[in-house]
């Protein structure tokens, strides 16, 4: 019997296909089977699946909730100084994380760093920044330089460069690589190729995550009151240490509204930008 050399071609391609997709949706099914089994490990190991204190708690926060209502706003004009503190606190936080991380980031991508000795050191100084939670900065500024907002600042300012200098690297690194070619190609310098051939490219990434970051840094601001760090946080904890629980509820709801006018704002900033 006669073979035909591109049917048998054909046929060997077909089984190669059908066994990749085969091998894929193995893939795919342990790495599900491995993420599941994690997720009930953790919700075992935290207590979850304890319905005996689950049956305890919940009707407690029921009670918790009935004692917050109605909202108690008698002292609103003492919030709206804290409230400034807050929304400065988060704008200066996002300031220096934005002036500090752009030379960092540009250290930090294998596209513009100038040596390995130095990509290595950039990147460490960023996880570095990014392990550290806020409020455990909060707590060491405090400590440092005393209570009020310019320990919130610093704490601020110091995590978001972690983050912030992580994106924008990665927005560099996926840069497209023909202008930064044409740039080499008609002799330019090392900062003419960035200033040129990269930054163009990567700005509107830059601002959309420095507007993602104010909102994230504003909803942290609020809570770097509760170590001393000045704000509506050093409010709310105050009513909480009282128990004066109207009062939490009607901060808590001061502090959604603020949220919410700073969101929107930050839409439009991002599409003005991008």
């Amino acid at each position: 019997m006669a073979i035909n050399p591109l049917t048998d071609e054909k046929e060997i391609s077909i089984d190669e296909i059908l066994k990749k997709e085969r091998n894929g949706r193995l893939n795919k099914n342990s790495i599900a089977l491995i993420i599941s089994v994690i997720i009930l490990l953790s919700f075992w190991q935290s207590g979850m699946f304890d319905g005996h204190r689950l049956s305890e708690g919940l009707p407690a926060i029921g009670v918790l909730i009935s004692e917050m209502v109605p909202p108690n706003f008698a002292r609103w004009q003492s919030w709206v100084i804290p409230m400034i503190e807050t929304i400065t606190m988060s704008v200066a936080g996002t300031a220096i994380a934005i002036l500090l991380s752009l030379p960092i980031a540009l250290l930090a991508s294998p596209k513009t760093t100038p040596n390995l000795f130095v990509y290595y050191i950039a990147r460490l100084f960023l996880n570095t920044c990014r392990a550290i939670p806020e409020l455990i900065m909060g707590i060491i500024f405090v400590a440092a330089v005393g209570f009020g907002m310019l320990p919130g600042v610093l704490a601020l300012g110091l995590h978001s460069i972690g983050m912030v200098g992580k994106f924008f690297s990665e927005a560099i690194e996926h840069a497209h690589p023909a202008p930064i070619e044409a740039a080499e190609a008609v002799g330019g310098t090392k900062l003419q190729v960035i200033a040129h051939g990269i930054l163009p490219q990567v700005l509107p990434q830059f601002g959309d995550v420095t507007m993602y970051r104010w909102e994230y840094n504003f909803r942290q601001s609020t809570v770097m009151g509760m170590v001393g760090a000045g704000g509506i946080g050093t409010e709310l904890v105050g009513s909480l240490r009282i128990m004066d629980y109207p009062q939490v509820s009607a901060i808590l709801i001061v502090i959604l509204i603020s949220v919410t006018i700073v969101d929107g704002l930050s839409n439009i900033l991002r599409r003005q930008v991008t």
